[in-house]
């Protein structure tokens, strides 16, 4: 092994502990399956598998409901997301992943269903010790158009290895247009990962209970 093949293993080895974080990519030839359940407004299933550190390919269920009642959808859709830049840096790693789709979706105020059209960007930077990310999800069809806009920010209070319990705390904030929810939903949140396997759960401001869990395999 060089020189230079040597410190990218290191550096490799040295972000591994950071790899569990929520990304429609997690590595080449593995498969994510995600699952997030939010009491009242949204719940989703999303399961990709990359053929390549790059891209991976897949789809998903994804279920809102506004406060009111009013207003539901369902959509059932296919994906590609694409990791469009990535820093490695020592103790740290950012990336920008984009992603699009097409599906089918069903709703409460309108007759049979629809074509949907489903387009995100996704921008994280992480340490050992501190997490940040800013997701932008956007689904639109004839009949609605709702964009999902999701700020974390996240502190560990110890470091960890890629093999040992990581705990996180994560304070959320999001907020749908649509009139899906009025104002930003807000939550805080504990959050436990060790290898590829992460779970999460808490609560927003309004008592509405919130879980999330994601494997790697």
């Amino acid at each position: 092994m060089t020189r230079s093949q040597h410190r990218a293993c290191l550096v490799l080895l040295g972000l591994l502990p950071m790899a569990a974080m929520a990304k429609p990519i997690a590595y080449a030839h593995g498969t994510t399956l995600m699952i997030e359940y939010g009491a009242g407004t949204m719940n989703e299933v999303q399961l990709f598998h990359a053929p390549a550190y790059w891209y991976s390919l897949g789809g998903g269920w994804l279920d809102l409901t506004s406060d009111d009642r009013r207003k539901s959808r369902h959509i059932t859709y296919v994906r590609g997301n694409v990791l469009a830049k990535r820093w490695n840096m020592p103790g740290a790693q950012a990336n920008v992943f984009a992603w699009g789709g097409i599906g089918s979706a069903t709703g409460n105020d309108f007759s049979g269903s629809t074509l949907a059209r489903d387009i995100g960007l996704q921008a994280d930077v992480e340490t050992r010790r501190l997490y940040a990310s800013l997701r932008s999800d956007l689904e639109e069809s004839d009949h609605f158009s709702h964009r999902i806009d999701t700020l974390q920010l996240g502190i560990a209070p110890y470091k960890h290895d890629y093999t040992t319990l990581a705990t996180w705390v994560v304070l959320q904030g999001r907020q749908y247009t649509g009139a899906l929810h009025s104002g930003v939903e807000t939550a805080l949140l504990l959050r436990f990962f060790k290898g590829g396997t992460w779970i999460e759960f808490g609560a927003t401001t309004d008592g509405k209970v919130q879980t999330m869990a994601m494997f790697n395999f």
